[in-house]
């Protein structure tokens, strides 16, 4: 009878994990809840798993705390499943409970405890202490995870350290030093430590090029993607981005062209999505919907990224109709799909759609953040909506407890600006609790020109000199202000010290012809 219990177990168990394995989790369920007699440690640590991994986590929980008994397998994946579902403060709760019941950790379990922790990385060095304390401190997943945990810490000493001491150190702590010292700026560093490293792969090479993007070195991220021996999509998605980001928009729409001359090399939805922000960046319609195409040809579904993808780029490139078609299109909106509509209404002057937009982003159930707010706010400056703007903008806080930020002071000060409501403009300003930056000043400025009230745009003059003396934009406005006021003697000095730092009155006219993006070239 033993034997044929055993043989019984083991058959159950292997039921369960091919039900798992294929995301098959309601028949592992009922599985296991219709052989209570033949279960065994192994069979709940396979459904803990199932429900950790599946963001279950509530499940997991109720299962973990009715277990007869528990290994250090069962607190690691209850663990591993509270650090997927973001939940850093059950995680640590549950390693000390472990602690305190007596199991030992492990390299896994302390590796999971320091990666969960790293937002709140202060802790970190005492979790380094604990690994100390247990001889765990070189080990290699251990190692790895305090290397992350003190690159949020800014400790390039500390970083440097534990590296050093990991015993054996694999591709992943060699890549996991690279992106940590890339994190503190420290170029050079990650530099050196990748020419150490024995053996290079794809995601190391590609952790240089985030890393020399992410410090502003775009021209050492391209040679380092030239020498790549073996590229993969990440990595030209990765080049993309980083030209997007340093306004190259051509090498970043010749480089999207040249991904379909290398046969084995296949677009996915990320890099579709950072094309689209390219094109939605430099406003080119023929480039963004010659990319459309060629999503629809390429055959990959549209899911919520590159919808929203699609929604900002008609938008910005002007096209409403198609930026609408879009968004009727999906299913499902998030809260980036319904930010991209809002604020495409709001762009071109349809105030009441774009807050018609909000109310019904609100009813489906869909929280807004502050990047909805500046898109309703500017919907109202553009509408002349000061009443709605004003009780958006005081719904922030009171609602939705969302602080408004300098872009939303901005908005409000704007909108009052420039239907004359001058003193109410002012006191916002003054009760901002910061300092008010040169856009907000401007945006009072622009109000008392449009107004004529001289007396506020002086005012707002004398604050704004505090900012930095030779920006363009502040020569403008006090040029303008001065020069309303008829005080020609001030602008020609203010005219004189431009010249003389070099300040340019002017930004030279340019135009902008598009060229038409071919992909089957």
């Amino acid at each position: 009878m033993s034997g044929a219990r055993v043989l019984s177990t083991v058959r159950l168990n292997s039921i369960i994990a091919a039900h798992l394995r294929h995301g098959r989790l309601i028949d592992a369920a009922g599985l296991f809840r219709d052989n209570p007699h033949h279960l065994d440690i192994k069979s709940w640590n396979l459904m803990l798993s199932g429900y950790a991994r599946n963001g279950c986590i509530e499940y997991a929980l109720k299962l973990f705390d009715e277990m007869p008994h528990k290994d250090v397998v069962s607190w690691n994946t209850m663990m591993a499943g509270f650090k997927r579902a973001g939940d850093s403060l059950s995680v640590f709760g549950h390693f000390l409970e472990m602690v305190r019941s007596g199991l030992r950790p492990t390299g896994s379990t302390l590796a999971t405890v320091i990666t969960a922790s790293v937002a709140s990385s202060a802790i970190v060095p005492h979790l380094h202490a604990v690994a100390i304390r247990m001889a765990l401190d070189s080990n290699t997943f251990v190692g790895t995870a305090l290397i992350s945990g003190y690159a949020k810490l800014k400790d390039p000493n500390s970083l440097r350290r534990v590296f050093d001491e990991i015993r054996v150190k694999n591709l992943v702590s060699w890549t996991a030093v690279i992106i940590g010292y890339m994190e503190l700026g420290s170029v050079v560093e990650a530099r050196q430590a990748f020419t150490m490293m024995p053996e290079r792969n794809v995601v190391a090479w590609t952790a240089m090029i985030n890393g020399y993007i992410d410090n502003d070195s775009l021209d050492d991220a391209k040679r380092c993607f030239d020498h790549m021996p073996e590229k993969n999509v990440v990595a030209w998605t990765s080049m993309i981005k980083g030209y997007e980001r340093s306004g190259q928009f051509d090498d970043a729409l010749n480089l999207f062209i040249e991904i379909h001359r290398c046969c084995s090399i296949k677009p996915n939805q990320f890099t579709y999505s950072a094309t689209l922000s390219v094109c939605a960046r430099c406003c080119s319609l023929v480039a963004g919907q010659s990319v459309h195409a060629q999503l629809l040809k390429s055959g990959l579904p549209f899911d919520m990224i590159l919808s929203s993808s699609l929604v900002e780029m008609y938008g910005k490139c002007g096209d409403i109709d198609s930026a609408v078609q879009v968004f009727e299109s999906m299913k499902v909106h998030n809260l980036v799909s319904w930010n991209s509509m809002i604020g495409c209404y709001a762009r071109h002057g349809l105030s009441r759609r774009a807050l018609e937009g909000f109310e019904r982003m609100k009813e489906e159930g869909v929280r807004p953040d502050h990047v909805t707010f500046i898109c309703v706010l500017t919907a109202c400056v553009h509408g002349g909506l000061v009443k709605e703007g004003e009780r958006y903008f005081r719904s922030m806080q009171r609602e939705f407890k969302i602080e408004p930020r300098m872009e939303h002071y901005g908005c409000m000060a704007d909108l009052l600006g420039r239907a004359g409501q001058l003193d109410e403009a002012e006191r916002l300003i003054k009760e901002m609790p910061f300092e008010p930056d040169m856009v907000v000043w401007g945006a009072l400025i622009g109000g008392c020109r449009l107004h004529s009230s001289l007396e506020y745009g002086l005012s707002a003059v004398e604050s704004i000199q505090r900012f930095e003396k030779d920006h363009p934009a502040i020569y403008a406005m006090m040029l303008g202000v001065y020069g309303d006021r008829g005080d020609w003697k001030r602008v020609d000095e203010l005219k004189e010290i431009m010249e003389r730092v070099g300040v340019r009155r002017k930004q030279q006219g340019t135009s902008w012809v598009e060229s038409p993006l071919i992909l089957q070239r």
